[in-house]
């Protein structure tokens, strides 16, 4: 029996200003320190505000963990931006222990975020392996730049492949079972659409040329900016046109792919409406210099969130019951050498 259930978030612009302008203030004067702070505050809101049958989620992460992970990556990136304008040898060699050990950074941070994620009090895991790791986020990538991008849509199918079919709620695996041929049709709908974009630009800045070489003496160049501000216009609403078709598509092929158990998530994005929370959001915090930004946040997780749901195989109650009895008779799991969270 199927009990389709929709996620939902209850979070408000208002209340979220105020979070936001008060880790703002205490980021700055620290000096960025409390942004790790910062971020746990922030996580916390985004997920105790979304909620499915019922309950909502959790975030128990750790602002020092946050904090030391966050120092780590400063380190590395600075070392390397000093030394390859004083020391270019010393930094190349930086760069490559950077790409070396990337992907274990990128599966320690999966661990730390999964880990720190909760639902009905169950913890969520990660579970992948550093050796496939490096296949994912190195080989797969360097395929599809030597390929030149040709082969960008496998590596993204093998990265959220490997980034779902290893994460896990309570004792139960997700799997993943878009194919590569879905995010083809994304990646050649999105080039078909540039394409109109240039050459919809391209048209109008031939037309402007040609007419401002046909433009009779004494004839007031001022009316020509009006081509200007069409076709800029126009090349904004054309890009904002792409960019909400790519992400709707993609979130539905893979969330419409994804499973927990026999669970089945689904997603409902539509591009139109991205395109409009993306252009008013923008619109709306450059209106306010920046100050709209947590109000553009809410509208946009809203809409994310609660364009998704989950088509359950029988009762959630249950489930979860299940879940929680089984973490039970396997115990807890054994501390992370390294528990830190880095943001990529």
């Amino acid at each position: 029996m199927q009990d389709q259930q929709g996620f939902r978030f209850t979070g408000t612009g208002g209340e979220y200003f105020r979070i936001w302008i008060v880790n703002l203030f205490l980021t700055i004067i620290t000096f960025g320190i409390y942004s790790a702070w910062a971020k746990v505050k922030r996580m916390q809101y985004f997920y105790r505000n979304t909620w499915l049958n019922g309950s909502s989620f959790d975030y128990h992460g750790s602002p020092y963990a946050i904090l030391k992970g966050r120092i780590i990556a400063v380190v590395l990136f600075g070392a390397y931006n000093i030394t390859i304008k004083t020391a270019p040898p010393v930094g190349a060699a930086i760069l490559l222990l950077i790409m070396v050990a990337m992907p274990l950074l990128i599966v320690k941070s999966f661990q730390f975020r999964l880990r720190n994620a909760s639902y009905r009090g169950l913890r969520f895991s990660f579970v992948g392996t550093i050796k496939a790791a490096y296949l994912n986020f190195i080989f797969y990538p360097l395929l599809a730049l030597i390929s030149l991008t040709l082969l960008s849509p496998l590596a993204q199918q093998r990265i959220k492949k490997y980034q779902h079919e290893n994460s896990r709620y309570g004792q139960t695996q997700f799997s993943f079972t878009a194919g590569v041929g879905g995010f083809y049709k994304i990646y050649v709908m999105a080039v078909l659409m540039t394409i109109v974009v240039i050459g919809v630009v391209a048209g109008g800045v031939g037309y402007l040329i040609y007419h401002m070489g046909s433009m009779p003496a004494g004839n007031d160049p001022k009316q020509f900016w009006k081509y200007i501000v069409a076709i800029y216009v126009g090349l904004l609403s054309l890009m904002f046109m792409v960019s909400p078709y790519v992400v709707s598509r993609t979130q539905n092929l893979i969330w419409n792919n994804t499973y927990l158990g026999p669970h089945r998530f689904t997603s409902a994005l539509q591009a139109r409406q991205l395109f409009w929370i993306f252009l008013s959001n923008i619109v709306g915090i450059i209106v306010t210099l920046g100050l709209f930004k947590p109000f553009a946040d809410i509208r946009f997780m809203r809409y994310h969130v609660e364009s998704m749901g989950l088509q359950m195989e029988g009762d959630m109650e249950n489930f979860v019951a299940e879940q929680n009895q089984d973490v039970s008779a396997v115990g807890t799991e054994v501390a992370q050498i390294f528990d830190f969270d880095i943001d990529f």
